[in-house]
């Protein structure tokens, strides 16, 4: 099997690499995800009870409030703070904050739909120098 990459949009400029975590809705960090412990807390969402510690994050934009910046930071002091965020749509500024405080790498609008070419849980690799998001099938 081949490595696979797609162009998107760096946004904060570091390089990572971790296990999808692939959503297909939208995410909030304040309240989809306990800040304590990075498990995924929203009733009925696909990856309840799973941790986003360490995760790359596939998931089409961010919803709710600026507190998910608060939410990215206290993570980041618990360690539990994904690796890398990828976002289909154009990243808000809260989310922006927060991945930077928290060293987290931030690509969004990417040339193809990553949603639905990345499997879940497969080895990713983020770019956010460059723009590219890598895997391997």
């Amino acid at each position: 099997m081949a490595d696979k990459f797609v162009k998107a949009r760096g946004i904060v400029k570091r390089i990572a690499e971790g296990e999808a975590l692939v959503c297909h809705k939208a995410f909030s960090f304040l309240g989809d995800v306990d800040m304590d412990t990075g498990v995924i807390i929203a009733k009925g969402h696909e990856h309840e009870g799973e941790s986003i510690s360490g995760k790359v994050m596939i998931y089409p934009e961010t919803k709710g409030s600026s507190g998910g910046c608060v939410v990215l930071m206290s993570l980041y002091k618990m360690g539990k703070q994904p690796a890398a965020i990828v976002l289909s749509k154009p990243a808000d500024p809260n989310i922006v904050e927060g991945a930077i405080v928290a060293g987290i790498a931030l690509v969004c609008e990417p040339d193809e739909n990553l949603i639905d070419l990345i499997p879940n849980g497969v080895m990713v690799k983020i770019d956010g120098l460059n723009g590219i998001v890598s895997w391997h099938e």
